[in-house]
């Protein structure tokens, strides 16, 4: 899908919070010390922290980047598979939060990991249309694992937002087109009442994740005439550090076009906020010119795939809000009974 109308990126932003926990510190609560972990370390919620703040936070980075009135936004899109509340709309809080008027369109996503993604192309749809001028997508999670289980591993939490308009100079890169994936594919979900996911095995990698991404991936190569060898950088979807490359080696995209966008090993799973946070590693670090692919997964199933384009404003812009290496670099580690009592899993009835 080309848009009518070429929709850049204004402006982007993170937050991954400041708590972070070992894997070698969950194995060892459930005797799995011996065991390989899966990631090095994974951020943590604080105890005042939930998906919204989370959003909020990476909502303001972006406006921040953009160098816009927050006045100007016409939508706000927010995706999560973790919002604190059941009914009361997460978007109308961050769009109050950050400055937008009360005239803008806001709305909640639900995709699982592919939340984020999805409302950044509803808000591409939205800006190449003309029915607004700016809006702001956000994916962001503070996700869940039942402890004990593998999931507990990775799920983490982080949010990204980007402001998308008409591309100008003043947009720091463009999206050349956009293509989805969707099957009903039940590798993973959460009935109703249910304070933890289940997941089946089996149905995880080569039905899931590997094909979908796959398919996303060729189906935008194939629309837009291009070839691995045409991006500069790689991002897909990080639920552990394996499926990224593996993805990667199934499309011709060899390791080190993945390197820069590659996060899952040291913050965790951030779900729908996951793909977005490594784009915005990324643009962090790409120059003028360059073409990143960015695809993401949310079990389901399905996926989402950007070509993107990095334009010159990239080099004024980047340092007007914190890089995601700077979160990175700042954090403080808790043992696990902390870990436990900020994420509420000491349930009692």
């Amino acid at each position: 899908m080309r848009p009518s109308r070429e929709v850049g990126i204004l402006g982007y932003g993170v937050y991954i919070p400041l708590y972070r926990i070992r894997g070698e510190d969950i194995a060892k609560v459930w005797r799995r010390a011996k065991e390989r972990v899966p990631i090095q370390e994974k951020s943590v919620p604080g105890p005042d922290e939930d998906s919204l703040t989370l959003a909020v936070e990476a909502s303001k980075n972006a406006i921040k980047r953009a160098r816009i009135d927050p006045s100007l936004i016409g939508a706000v899109y927010v995706g999560s598979e973790s919002p604190p509340y059941a009914v009361k709309p997460a978007a109308a809080v961050v769009a109050e939060a950050v400055g937008a008027p009360p005239s803008v369109i806001a709305v909640d996503l639900e995709f699982a990991c592919r939340a984020g993604t999805t409302a950044m192309q509803s808000i591409v749809g939205l800006v190449a249309s003309g029915m607004i001028e700016c809006g702001l997508a956000v994916g962001t999670d503070t996700a869940q694992g039942r402890p004990s289980d593998e999931l507990e591993y990775t799920a983490s939490a982080g949010a990204a937002a980007f402001l998308l308009s008409p591309k100008s100079p003043e947009t720091v890169a463009y999206i050349e087109g956009a293509y989805s994936y969707v099957t009903d594919t039940p590798d993973f979900w959460r009935r109703d009442g249910a304070y933890y996911p289940s997941h089946t095995f089996r149905f995880t990698g080569r039905p899931a994740y590997f094909h979908h991404t796959y398919r996303a991936a060729i189906g935008l190569m194939e629309e837009l005439g291009l070839r691995p060898s045409d991006f500069d950088y790689a991002v897909f979807h990080q639920p552990n550090v394996k499926f990224p490359l593996e993805a990667g080696r199934m499309l011709g995209f060899p390791p080190e076009k993945l390197k820069a966008g590659l996060l899952s090993g040291v913050i965790g799973n951030t779900y729908a906020a996951a793909t977005l946070i490594g784009l915005a590693a990324v643009l962090d670090v790409a120059k003028p010119g360059q073409r990143i692919l960015a695809v993401s997964f949310g079990s389901g199933a399905g996926s989402d795939a950007f070509s993107i384009v990095v334009q010159d404003a990239i080099e004024r812009k980047r340092r007007l809000a914190p890089l995601v290496v700077d979160y990175l670099g700042r954090k403080r580690y808790v043992d696990y009974a902390t870990y436990a009592r900020y994420r509420k899993k000491l349930r009692m009835k």
